[in-house]
């Protein structure tokens, strides 16, 4: 399958390269690194990356700033943060992918375990992560042409302790190759509309 993986230079997107490379065309797409590069939160920078790639089997999406804070102190320009890149800059995708996707192709987002488990400072991401969980289910009944999408929610990595741990605090984190398993099931299974959490 041709593959493209946004967010694919990132700690979960780099494993999940590793992880599919040997049986799959990859195509690596980043902020300012890889094969292509896409601003998610803009969806002209979208489209102008999926002109250039072409048709595609596969989208896979590990990318998506949020923001951590008080409750008490979040702006809307903060919780804006999130909107327009972890949330809609993942569901642009989709809807610009659309119309390159090939038939029976796949859609793998990434929201996170704050969806069920929230902590503190983590007001906004829960909201984000519950978002794209819902967008998931939701679309996955009305996909054309026999197109699947699913969402990977991991529990924080082991390779992220040193930026999040300290929001952490009691969470058993979980490798980076672990997590690209589920982006492997979702991508070469059958499944749609699931939502697979991995380390929780």
């Amino acid at each position: 399958m041709k593959i493209i993986i946004v967010g694919g230079t990132g700690t979960i997107g780099s494993a999940v390269v590793k992880a599919l490379k040997t049986r799959h065309s990859l195509v690596i797409v980043g902020h300012q690194h890889g094969n292509f590069q896409v601003d998610i939160t803009d969806m002209a920078s979208i489209e102008k990356m999926y002109h250039a790639i072409g048709h595609f089997d596969a989208l896979i999406s590990t990318t998506g700033q949020l923001h951590f804070g008080p409750f008490e102190e979040m702006t809307p320009s903060d919780h804006m943060r999130g909107i327009n890149s972890k949330l809609m800059g993942q569901i642009n995708l989709v809807h610009a992918g659309l119309k390159q996707i090939n038939n029976h192709g796949s859609f793998t987002l990434t929201s996170g375990i704050l969806s069920d488990d929230p902590i503190r400072f983590g007001a906004s991401a829960s909201m984000i992560n519950a978002a794209l969980n819902g967008f998931v289910r939701g679309s996955a009944i009305e996909m054309p042409r026999g197109i699947r999408i699913n969402i990977v929610s991991p529990t924080v990595i082991t390779e992220s302790l040193e930026s999040y741990g300290d929001f952490f605090r009691g969470y058993e984190p979980v490798p980076a190759d672990k997590v690209a398993l589920a982006y492997c099931k979702s991508v070469e299974g059958l499944q749609t509309g699931q939502i697979y959490k991995s380390g929780w």
